[in-house]
């Protein structure tokens, strides 16, 4: 198991912002705002699966090859290899937690596909 993730760890990305809430060898948990009419990229993992509750607005998740609309209290589990998103179509900040789960947790197992910032080498 690895977990490059610390509790405390923050970051600010063009989207909005994460923070590390909790983390272990095998799970990390985050709180994640995305910034009004924002998204983050569409992407991948090889070796984690998450679990997203939304606890602050509404979102519209890709989930493979489905778009769900999703509010405050929705949760959404994503299996690792499963292109998935989440965007903010709102003019409010949206908020989630992520619950990490999986073999290797960092930040390097992002396969981007799409990705309005130009983050795609």
């Amino acid at each position: 198991m690895s977990n490059t993730y610390k509790k405390g760890d923050k970051d600010t990305r063009p989207w909005g912002t994460w923070e590390v809430l909790d983390s272990s060898d095998n799970f990390c948990v985050k709180r994640i705002c995305v910034n009004k009419k924002s998204q983050l990229s569409l992407q991948s993992h090889h070796f984690r699966s998450e679990h997203w509750i939304i606890v602050k607005g509404q979102a519209k998740v890709t989930l493979g090859e489905k778009i769900i609309d999703v509010k405050a209290n929705d949760a959404i589990y994503i299996e690792k290899e499963t292109k998935h998103r989440i965007e903010n179509p709102t003019q409010e900040p949206m908020e989630f937690i992520e619950i990490q789960t999986g073999e290797n947790l960092d930040e390097n197992d992002i396969v981007r596909y799409e990705d309005i910032y130009g983050r795609i080498s």
